[in-house]
């Protein structure tokens, strides 16, 4: 069974509680769902208190999109407190839903130190929402506060960082190319294959990353021989191939 609140004590928000309490997630999903498709300001608590706890993903996202159902101006006093929680995951909810919310006036409350968060979840949702909030003419700032994290964590939090990167747009092109010359070179390959993905969106991470490596590990003279001299033996095998295919023809 997934803890509960028992403080609320209507007999109506005691079953939706046990409701969103339910040791099936689906049955937590089709709660949550339920709440938000008839919004009730009843069930504010009740949802921000359950998105500290919900193990399952969707039924978290869930729990943010019935937030979203009810007025901003309850909403948003309700979740400002849950940013500065110790429970790692009821800052990232609360971001998450800050996100979904979109209200520009709460970029006050997205601090430096939720970009560096030790934690990657917190950390990456404050990324995803800073992008959503930052005011014009602050992203070169944000983007210099994100240069920092390039090369942390695993595949997915490199993703997350280089997509925040690439949403912020042109502004981010001189931090970038500066952080690719970085002695690391997991930041370095880091800031590389985000400014491909800049330059291409359509460029997969992985073969952006990959090939970013390459440049880091061989540098950009010797990579851009191997890849001409790679080039060149592709044109070559080509070539050879149409001229023996000609020679068949004509046999």
């Amino acid at each position: 069974m997934v803890p509960i609140n028992t403080a609320h004590t209507t007999p109506l928000n005691t079953r939706v509680a046990n409701a969103l309490g339910a040791e099936d997630s689906s049955v937590r999903l089709k709660a949550a769902l339920a709440v938000g498709s008839n919004p009730d300001p009843a069930f504010l608590d009740l949802l921000v208190e359950r998105c500290a706890v919900e193990p399952d993903f969707y039924v978290r996202d869930m729990l943010s999109w019935a937030l979203t159902r009810l007025p901003p101006e309850i909403v948003l006093p309700r979740i400002r407190p849950e940013l500065d929680s110790e429970v790692d995951q009821a800052r990232s909810q609360a971001l998450h839903t800050l996100s979904k919310i979109g209200d520009k006036s709460t970029w006050a409350w997205i601090t430096w130190d939720m970009l560096r968060d030790a934690d990657d979840e917190v950390a990456r949702t404050a990324w995803r929402v800073a992008v959503v909030l930052v005011p014009e003419g602050e992203e070169k700032g944000l983007a210099d506060e994100l240069v920092p994290q390039l090369g942390r964590g695993d595949r997915d939090v490199q993703l997350s960082l280089s997509r925040a990167f690439v949403d912020l747009g042109d502004v981010v092109k001189s931090a970038l190319e500066k952080a690719s010359e970085n002695p690391d070179p997991d930041v370095a390959a880091h800031a590389r294959a985000t400014e491909m993905l800049r330059q291409d969106p359509q460029t997969g991470f992985d073969t952006a990353i990959e090939e970013a490596k390459r440049v880091v590990r061989l540098g950009p003279e010797r990579a851009a021989d191997a890849a001409a001299a790679a080039d060149a033996a592709a044109a070559a095998a080509l070539a050879s191939a149409g001229t023996e295919a000609t020679e068949a023809a004509d046999c």
